[in-house]
């Protein structure tokens, strides 16, 4: 049955096969037209690229680069004039940076946040506060000038190009910086420029002036930049820093035309952990004050870190009573981009206070 079958399907697959066998002999070069198969090919590729250049044109450059934070602060306060309820808090941050050289940088920092309650503004855990509206905390813009590295902008802090030498991770603010928070860590009042340089060998040198706002015409009720103006005041800092591998120290210096401060931190890191370390003075002209910072970090503690400090509340004068302020922390990462760090600090003063805040921080 199987070879009847295969009998009867043969001549009918040699009647198909030749019909088309004669149509390929018949096919001529003629029948190919090339240069218009390109033409039209090209008409199509230009018609895609102009498609893919209107959509570039909308977007990103390929050197920008976004980044987001985002922190949720929960705690409670004893002490002093705040109530203990505890209270809720949140603050974000959105950076946004650019190069249009590859080796310059254009900077912007927008931030939101409602101040954290009495544990996040008052009580120095620095949570920013600004009524739940977007911000511009900061716009800069740094190149490289030789061998230097130049910066400038508004609402930017001089020590943005300070080496620094602490390594202590604060809890609250008064801890920031190592207790040099007016030198090695000074601040900015408006438009700011600043220039680095690092010389081979691990030693570095940075200084910049920054100027506050200034009104021009008070019936306008506005306020300009102005930078070296007499409508404003001015701030001088200068910063010099050795970093080794296993230790450094930086000493700054800066003048706010109604104070000068001198400010030294450094750390050290041993096998166990890393010490932190700070003093700074103060010389308003008819008075000095020191202050100084001490902290211990401690990077393999379980599946975190921690951190133990305790310094003074600010700078004293001799015949002021000190007050101090101790805390502790503990950050763990839960994973890349979420870390949960709970902490608790007590602060002196005419009533002595307690803290206790768990905040939990987002990168995205």
């Amino acid at each position: 049955m199987k070879l009847f079958k295969s009998l009867l399907v043969a001549p009918a697959t040699l009647g198909l096969l030749a019909p088309m066998s004669a149509t390929a002999n018949e096919v001529t070069i003629n029948d190919f037209n090339a240069a218009e198969e390109i033409a039209v090919t090209n008409s199509r590729v230009d018609g895609l690229e102009a498609r893919f250049n209107d959509l570039e044109a909308g977007s990103f450059s390929e050197t920008t680069t976004a980044s987001f934070s985002a922190d949720f602060l929960v705690g409670a306060v004893d002490g002093s004039s705040t109530t203990e309820a505890a209270t809720f808090g949140y603050q974000m941050g959105i950076g946004l940076e650019t190069s249009f050289t590859g080796e310059d940088s254009l900077s912007a920092t927008i931030d939101i946040g409602n101040g954290g309650g009495p544990i996040g503004a008052t009580n120095g855990l620095n949570f920013d506060s600004t009524s739940d509206a977007l911000f511009l905390d900061g716009l800069t813009y740094t190149f490289p000038v030789g061998g230097a590295t130049v910066m400038v902008g508004d609402n930017t802090d001089i020590s943005a190009v300070y080496t620094g030498a602490c390594a202590y991770s604060s809890f609250t603010d008064y801890m920031g910086n190592c207790g040099t928070g007016n030198s090695v860590g000074i601040g900015g009042k408006g438009v700011t420029a600043a220039v680095s340089y690092a010389f081979d060998g691990g030693f570095s040198l940075a200084g910049g002036v920054s100027s506050e706002q200034y009104q021009v015409d008070s019936s306008l009720n506005v306020t300009y930049p102005g930078l070296l103006t007499e409508q404003g005041t001015d701030i001088y800092g200068i910063e010099a820093a050795y970093t080794a591998d296993s230790w450094g120290v930086s000493v700054a210096y800066s003048d706010d035309e109604a104070k000068t401060y001198w400010g030294v931190n450094g750390t050290y890191a041993f096998d166990f952990a890393t010490l932190s370390a700070g003093i700074e003075s103060e010389d308003s002209g008819s008075a000095t004050a020191e202050g100084f910072f001490v902290g211990l970090s401690f990077a393999e503690v379980g599946a975190g870190s921690l951190d133990i400090g305790m310094g003074t509340t600010g700078n004293f004068a001799d015949t002021d009573t000190d007050y101090y302020i101790y805390e502790a922390s503990y950050a763990y990462p839960v994973n890349d981009g979420m870390t949960i760090t709970p902490g608790i600090y007590i602060r002196e003063g005419s009533t002595d206070e307690t803290g206790f805040a768990v905040k939990t921080s987002f990168s995205f």
